[in-house]
């Protein structure tokens, strides 16, 4: 029997462990996942072991540190190796042994720390670096680390990985001559400016990475899996500056030809496989690609490497589309495909994949919005469609004591998440959605081509909810008569919101954003979109890619001031491609009225002035559509508000919210 995927799960070896498959679970931060003693919580615990129950062959943990001196963290924040070692082996060996259970093989992610990229604790203590260099956050000047730290740090890379195998884990990666953290700073001339044996040439440069798998290999022996975290290429164009797809500009950090160089030194020194991306702190969203970098970006980069050297290459950067994948690997790109935050969305991307139910994997939409964006805003590592990430022993679903019927107005994402939840613990809900699909604002919203995966995210809603045999009456427009009259138990109100609209005059060619976006309404040549938040700058983006010369009207003295990302690697992204795509903005500014010409602007501090446009888009937000639930709320005893009905917000919070209540009811 023929299966197209069959090559995604061969077994493959990494130095002297096989893996069941191709498929390894790429590092990623795990705040909110350790306990004050450095070791990993119960939901670390629980956390990693859904993703080997899923099927993944390897777990690389999120990022662990070796020390706590030299660089000091904060306790709790993520797990250290040698904080409190009994206390770590025996949190760890939970852990090692349930995901052995599942047949998958786990890695420890070890640190040597984060230096220049590090948010300063206060101005008191200064981040440490190779040299006296700029911190990428602040302007703070970093402290140089001596040589007796770097021999402390290595010292401590040998015990932290001795802990790491008394516990159970079946190797470790070493964090990271990647993305400018602090093996990347000394790695990079750019940022390395020492004159002893750590600086100048590269091979000096590459001494403190090298001296690291040489004591791991020393203190575990040399059949122990050793791994880098490896970026060949950096994107830096100067001091928090970074460089775009496709942009023409002289690289300050690492090159190719010096990251083929370095790759091969490192394999010489001892790693056992490279685990490769592009990217630094400086071009934060070549390492964390948003949903505006194209799927499988890391690939021709892996090919680089593959071709260089004669260890296991791994793969991530938004490997989640399966031929995608599977022609990587054919290709002959790499041995395996990381998969990072599609992982956090869907736990069992693995074996719903070996299965063949592809339509049931839940899509990542690449928003971080509930990963690293809540990481730096909360401290906690989580997942915008996925409410049950990282709180798997928490936020599970229990089967309803007593079915209820459950009638829903609105088949938009609070909706459907409300409706797949009921109906997976034994209740009978039915959507009522007046137009003719499922999806709601997200409609609008993924229709420029950078928003693909939100378009899944309504695919996926569709083809869950048909699996599960969910009710769904389309083209159906539910009055407060209905309701009253609809006999069920409980009644949710997910109704959404509508686009804010203003009145300049004569209004002809003024359209909604959802009306462009939707085909309802045509742009013209010359397009002002009113309003510089994400729903602005992307319908800004998605007109100049049509051709159309597009002029962004912000009333705020900067563009996504409100509404924007929570992370930089999206909001920076976003931010560097509306000058680099020629993309007009006033700030402080405000349409006054149309005109026969176009629209007059006033922006503070000058002269109102005339700006040619054949249209005017406005995004300039949304307000909460909950005319049925007032109208019903003194009439029907169990009945909720869900969604943007109840508050204008983001996708993670309607997937959110309805979970929550959904989950309780």
């Amino acid at each position: 029997m023929s299966y197209k995927y069959q090559k995604l799960f061969e077994s493959v070896k990494i130095g002297s462990i096989e893996i069941k498959n191709r498929f390894a679970m790429a590092p990623m931060g795990p705040q909110g996942l350790g306990d004050e003693e450095g070791a990993f919580n119960q939901r670390g615990v629980d956390y990693y072991v859904a993703r080997a129950r899923g099927g993944t062959g390897l777990i690389i943990t999120g990022v662990t540190f070796v020390e706590n001196e030299v660089e000091h963290h904060e306790m709790p924040g993520v797990p250290c190796s040698t904080y409190n070692p009994v206390h770590f082996v025996r949190t760890a060996s939970e852990m090692t042994e349930r995901i052995h259970a599942y047949d998958s093989k786990v890695f420890l992610q070890m640190s040597a720390g984060f230096g220049r990229v590090a948010p300063p604790a206060n101005e008191n203590v200064p981040p440490i670096a190779p040299s006296p260099i700029p911190n990428r956050w602040v302007d703070v000047t970093c402290r140089e680390i001596s040589k007796d730290e770097i021999h402390h740090i290595v010292e401590m890379f040998g015990e932290g990985a001795v802990n790491a195998k008394r516990a159970g884990f079946d190797g470790v990666q070493i964090h990271a001559v990647h993305e400018g953290y602090l093996l990347d700073q000394f790695a990079i001339s750019f940022f390395n400016h020492r004159t002893d044996e750590y600086g100048g040439c590269l091979e000096n440069r590459l001494r403190f990475a090298r001296e690291v798998v040489e004591e791991i290999k020393k203190r575990c022996g040399d059949d122990y899996p050793v791994i880098l975290r490896y970026s060949p290429k950096s994107f830096i164009k100067d001091w928090r500056e970074g460089a775009l797809p496709g942009e023409e500009f002289e690289e300050k950090g690492k090159d190719i030809p010096e990251g083929i160089e370095a790759g091969k030194l490192l394999v010489q020194y001892g790693y056992d496989a490279l685990d490769v991306d592009v990217g630094c702190y400086d071009a934060w969203w070549w390492n964390h690609p948003p949903m505006y970098q194209k799927k499988g970006l890391y690939i021709p980069y892996a090919k680089i490497m593959k071709e260089a050297v004669d260890v296991p290459i791994i793969c991530a950067g938004r490997m989640d589309n399966p031929d995608l994948a599977l022609s990587a690997l054919e290709d002959g790109a790499c041995d395996m495909i990381g998969l990072g935050r599609p992982l956090l969305a869907d736990p069992d991307y693995v074996n719903k994949l070996r299965l063949g139910k592809t339509a049931l994997i839940r899509p990542c939409l690449s928003c971080h919005e509930g990963c690293l964006g809540r990481m730096v805003k909360n401290g906690s590592l989580n997942c915008a469609v996925n409410p049950e990430a990282c709180r798997e022993g928490v936020n599970f679903l229990i089967p309803a004591l007593k079915s209820k019927k459950v009638l829903i107005v609105g088949g938009g994402v609070a909706g459907c998440e409300a409706a797949r939840v009921l109906k997976l613990r034994g209740h009978e809900p039915v959507i009522y959605e007046k137009t003719a699909r499922l999806g709601g604002n997200l409609i609008p919203g993924g229709v420029p081509d950078f928003k693909e995966d939100d378009r899944a995210l309504i695919k996926w809603y569709e083809n869950s909810l048909k699996d599960l045999k969910v009710d769904i009456k389309l083209n159906t427009e539910v009055t407060s008569e209905i309701v009253k009259n609809s006999k069920v138990d409980v009644v949710i109100i997910a109704t959404g919101s509508k686009p804010k609209v203003f009145n300049l005059g004569d209004n002809s060619k003024v359209f909604t954003a959802a009306d462009v976006l939707c085909g309802k309404k045509q742009a013209g040549d010359k397009v002002v979109v009113l309003g510089g938040g994400l729903v602005g700058c992307e319908t800004a983006l998605y007109l100049k890619k049509m051709g159309k010369e597009v002029t962004i009207v912000e009333a705020m003295d900067s563009l996504l001031a409100l509404n924007g990302p929570s992370c930089f690697a999206n909001f920076g992204m976003l931010m560097a491609l509306i000058p680099y795509n020629h993309i007009n903005v006033l700030t402080s500014s405000k349409v006054v009225k149309t005109t026969d010409k176009g629209v007059l602007v006033n922006t503070e501090g000058s002269c109102e002035r005339e700006i040619e446009a054949d249209s005017v888009v406005l995004a300039v937000g949304y307000n909460s559509n909950k005319e049925l639930y007032d109208s019903l709320k003194y009439e029907v005893q169990d009945i909720r508000l869900l969604g943007d009905a109840r508050k204008v917000s983001n996708i993670m919070y309607a997937v959110w919210d309805a979970y929550e209540v959904a989950s309780k009811l």
